[in-house]
């Protein structure tokens, strides 16, 4: 069940990034989103690490991690021509969904969590992260326009 889940949302992301590629109504390339999608990814991959200890013991780290990923999302919000990358965001960050966002709430409300979920889960996110920093890199650099 949980692979069934894990490939619904890699379709998803992937068909997202699809779309994104064929229209000519995108963002251009931001290096500032991808650098941070990149450093956000790893930041995100290593708290997830902590979930076999108790949610109390990083509770502070939590919160300043989660609002990072906040401003992350706001810059991706408010950016022209951004509809997919911010719906991409929207599903990782969700903590009604099954990846970072519902990561941290299942450790919140668990305490602790089991090495092979962590493990898992890290899997998991790190794909969406890459999705996300894939589609940014692959969008048309400034250079590349022609006026």
């Amino acid at each position: 069940m949980k692979h069934l889940i894990s490939n619904k949302l890699i379709a998803a992301f992937a068909g997202l990034a699809f779309v994104l590629c064929s229209c000519s109504t995108i963002a251009k390339f931001d290096q500032y989103a991808y650098s941070q999608t990149t450093s956000l990814k790893v930041d995100a991959i290593n708290m997830m690490g902590h979930a076999g200890d108790k949610y109390d013991q990083h509770a502070a780290q939590v919160t300043q991690l989660q609002t990072s990923l906040s401003k992350m999302f706001e810059y991706e919000k408010n950016r022209p021509k951004n509809d997919i990358s911010q719906k991409m965001w929207t599903i990782l960050i969700d903590s009604t969904g099954n990846l970072y966002g519902g990561f941290i709430k299942r450790w919140q409300k668990e305490g602790t969590l089991d090495t092979a979920f962590i493990k898992a889960s890290q899997d998991l996110v790190g794909q969406s992260f890459d999705q996300i920093s894939q589609l940014e890199s692959g969008k048309i650099k400034p250079s590349q326009v022609s006026n």
